[in-house]
């Protein structure tokens, strides 16, 4: 597989506000590679930072890195808790991707979402809103490292809670505590909050997960893809061993072999396709 250098030289990168009739108009980065002349696969991506932290641009570097695998890269700027908290920034991220959808020169037949840790939470909801309301078709997600469920009841939770460096369980509990409005009843948390607790999971994209070994958020992550793979989806997962929540890929050879691994995914993901089957990333 040949890569496309992740030079912004061959990226153009817009503001953008989606409008789309429901709830506030929405700051959206567009990033898409120069001199095409095609339309090109749709990717909304959604950053992380426990709902409450960072913007569209915090990790540009990400999106042009996608954009230059051949796609028009959406990034949004979701409003962040605890002043705007649950739906908020799922409103949010849904509206830019019919957005997007809908007034983008993209290719239809191929629409991806994807998120790290929080943005990986607000991506699983995303697809399953999108399944629900039959608008529009997503064809792919990739969820990094992401936070699914508010419950965390997992082993990894108990294993990670005092762990000195990065993401920890107590961080977990108050990245949902914000999130979530007070007074929500935690027995019955909806399903697009923390899409761990959602049922059914029939008919959603074809889907990647990375966890890291070492991530509090590990074992939430391994169950929704054993879920998903029963419930008939398409997945790959990936453990990256020795990991901790926020690695990024200059910090070890298995980091480094992480990233690989996602874009080859998201390389995969982007492939055509026909519209009537999605053969998994």
């Amino acid at each position: 597989m040949t890569f496309i250098a992740h030079d912004r030289r061959l990226i153009d990168t817009t503001e953008r506000f989606a409008a789309t009739g429901s709830g506030p108009p929405v700051r959206v980065l567009v990033y898409q590679p120069r001199d095409v002349g095609i339309p090109l696969p749709l990717v909304l991506r959604i950053h992380g930072g426990g709902f409450a932290r960072f913007r569209a641009d915090t990790f540009s570097a990400t999106d042009v890195a996608i954009a230059c695998l051949g796609a028009t890269v959406v990034s949004v700027d979701y409003r962040l808790a605890p002043a705007h908290p649950y739906p908020a920034a799922l409103d949010d991220c849904y509206n830019a991707l019919c957005w997007a959808h809908a007034t983008l020169d993209i290719d239809r037949t191929r629409v991806v979402v994807t998120g790290s840790s929080a943005g990986g939470a607000l991506a699983a909801a995303v697809s399953l809103l999108a399944r629900d309301r039959r608008n529009p078709r997503v064809t792919g997600q990739l969820l990094h490292v992401p936070a699914l469920d508010d419950r965390l009841s997992t082993s990894s939770m108990r294993q990670v809670r005092e762990s000195g460096g990065g993401f920890t369980a107590a961080d977990a509990k108050q990245m949902w505590n914000v999130y979530l409005p007070l007074g929500t009843d935690r027995r019955r948390t909806s399903h697009y909050a923390a899409p761990g607790r959602a049922e059914d999971l029939t008919a959603l994209p074809a889907t990647f997960i990375q966890v890291n070994e070492l991530d509090p958020l590990r074992d939430e992550g391994i169950v929704f893809a054993q879920r998903l793979m029963s419930a008939g989806v398409p997945v790959e997962m990936y453990c990256a061993p020795g990991l901790g929540h926020g690695a990024v890929p200059g910090d070890s050879p298995v980091a480094a072999q992480a990233q690989r691994i996602f874009d080859l995914a998201m390389t995969r993901a982007l492939r055509p396709r026909p519209q009537t089957a999605y053969s998994g990333p």
